[in-house]
């Protein structure tokens, strides 16, 4: 009878799920005691059961080939280390070195702008450089024609809101116009009859006492 493909995935089953364990366990137990015997290798084999308990093989010493494993993983991992720290390094390296380059040429690309070092420069660079030079300015002045725009609209905003407080003062001003033109006329009334009063006593007051006496 044929047997059909396993399909690598749990099994539901509770019972066939402990067949298959107890068969395949006892089988991965006896290739590996056959390895060690057929190809004298230093084998050893763990295994925990779904409830935890432990079957284990060991051609020689658990504990010896646990230590030897660990020894073997410590080394790898040192080698690891260090082989990924001197990559890290050379990366830097090859990076500032890089970067010093480039910063050589934004240097002599600058003091080309400033019109230094042009002596070595070809027709070709030098109209580059022009052309550099042109797009600048006209940056520049699209950057000034827009600051003058801003600030033309600020001023423009304070102007209206000084034009509505003048507004608002001019109204409030107003509503006190009519009392103040009544206490004018009361003190121009009060400083005519003084003025005639004085008058008075004046004309009264002409002339010798004498004369006045026999009046």
């Amino acid at each position: 009878m044929v047997r059909g493909k396993t399909q690598m995935r749990r099994i539901e089953n509770a019972t066939s799920r402990q067949v298959t364990f107890s068969k395949r366990r006892s089988g991965l137990l006896k290739k590996a005691f056959e390895l060690s015997v057929l190809c004298d290798a230093e084998v050893s084999l763990i295994i925990f059961s779904p409830r935890g308990k432990l079957f284990e093989f060991a051609s020689s010493s658990m504990q010896g080939t646990i230590e030897r494993y660990q020894k073997h993983a410590k080394g790898n991992q040192t080698s690891n280390k260090s082989s990924s720290s001197e990559q890290n390094m050379q990366h830097l390296k090859q990076k500032a070195t890089s970067m010093m380059k480039q910063l050589e040429l934004l240097e002599v690309s600058k003091r080309k702008l400033l019109g230094e070092g042009l002596e070595s420069c070809t027709l070709a660079e030098l109209q580059e450089i022009e052309h550099q030079l042109e797009k600048s300015v006209n940056n520049v002045r699209a950057r000034k024609s827009q600051v003058f725009k801003e600030q033309i609209e600020q001023l423009r905003e304070k102007e209206k809101l000084l034009k509505a407080e003048t507004a608002r003062l001019v109204e409030k001003c107003g509503s006190f116009q009519p009392r103040k033109t009544l206490d004018e006329r009361r003190e121009n009334r009060t400083y005519t009859d003084s003025s005639t009063s004085s008058d008075v006593e004046t004309e009264l007051f002409i002339g010798p006492p004498e004369s006045r006496a026999r009046r």
